[in-house]
């Protein structure tokens, strides 16, 4: 009897706990960011984390932070979660719960790479593309779904190896064409597209670097516009010289598109973003940017968005396959852990 008290006592204390900290937990394995005060005015985001490489399980949470915290939107992260003991594994591919949640998002960030996500979960996934919501992609989401387990899902048209590209094609107008810069030895330097360096999207946006490389865009449909290039550094520091034998790439562009009545969808696409990348307070900020524009708010974009980081130093582990920090669970991301 003494111990179920104690056990009652515990949850109560990490209840209370989470209310204060701004967070709240869903049983299937994703966190929630209460909106604090801002321009976002509660509206909803919710981001699809599911990738193996590039460390979204942390960068994630903490730009998810810094929107809800800084800029007033809710936020909730949706993880990759090993069904077995319940922790977060960018491993796992095939089980991202509570997909249902984007019933009540009003926007969708996804980082995904290589899921092949069972048909119930997915159907969230492509009904809210539907909706003509905005989608954020990040890095990888031109590579998201791969489709070898079952390929009479109504869902495998999405696999980026598709004839058509998927629905990265689709929606970014662009699938996965490979790397441009040398991967783990070239780092990037964004560079504004001067045409569009007084838009909303750019203000307070200069200086941009991030170690990995340069992705490469063959051809983008004539309704992008491009914000920032990437161009290819020599090795992995910022102060390196640029690969003069190597071109500049889109890198970070945006779409409207319009459907067959005349409604329009806002889409960003971003092929730098690995959670290293996010180290770049320009780069948080371009993405503030971003989200502000995808939600129309553009007006509301500050002079200088506020990106510090909520309640703690950040810092990123290393990109690359099997980085992750296992053992962690949902909770181990809420605000000041």
């Amino acid at each position: 009897m003494n111990a179920m008290k104690s056990l009652g006592s515990l949850c109560i204390a990490v209840a209370a706990l989470l209310i204060f900290s701004g967070t709240s937990l869903a049983e299937g394995g994703s966190i929630t960011y209460k909106p604090g005060e801002g321009a976002g005015g509660g509206k909803h985001i919710v981001f699809v984390c599911g990738e193996w490489e590039y460390r979204c399980e942390e960068s994630l949470p903490m730009m998810a932070r810094v929107l809800a915290e800084r800029h007033g939107f809710k936020c909730t992260v949706l993880f990759s979660i090993n069904s077995k003991d319940g922790t977060v594994d960018p491993s796992v591919k095939t089980n991202i719960p509570d997909m249902e949640l984007l019933k009540t998002a009003d926007m969708m960030v996804v980082f995904a790479m290589d899921l092949e996500l069972p048909d119930e979960q997915m159907k969230h996934f492509a009904e809210f593309l539907e909706t003509g919501k905005p989608v954020f992609g990040i890095r990888c989401t031109l590579l998201s779904f791969k489709y070898n387990r079952n390929k009479q899902s109504p869902y495998a048209h999405f696999d980026h190896r598709n004839k058509d590209g998927g629905y990265a094609t689709a929606l970014f107008g662009e699938t996965w064409k490979g790397h441009y810069g040398h991967h783990a030895r070239e780092s990037t330097r964004g560079l504004r597209a001067g045409l569009y360096e007084g838009h909303p999207i750019l203000r307070g946006v200069h200086d941009v670097w991030g170690p990995t490389d340069v992705y490469r865009v063959t051809k983008l449909p004539d309704d992008a516009t491009v914000y920032l290039y990437g161009q290819v550094l020599t090795g992995m520091n910022p102060t390196d010289p640029p690969n003069l034998k190597k071109s500049i790439m889109p890198m970070v562009w945006t779409r409207e598109i319009k459907d067959d009545s005349g409604k329009e969808s806002r889409v960003v696409m971003s092929t730098i973003g690995a959670a290293q990348d996010m180290e770049s307070e320009d780069l948080r900020r371009l993405y503030v940017n971003c989200i502000y524009w995808a939600l129309g708010l553009e007006s509301k974009i500050p002079q200088k968005a506020n990106v510090d980081y909520v309640k703690t130093d950040w810092k990123a582990s290393r990109f690359g396959g099997g980085t992750f920090k296992k053992g962690l669970v949902p909770e181990d991301f809420e605000i000041g852990r």
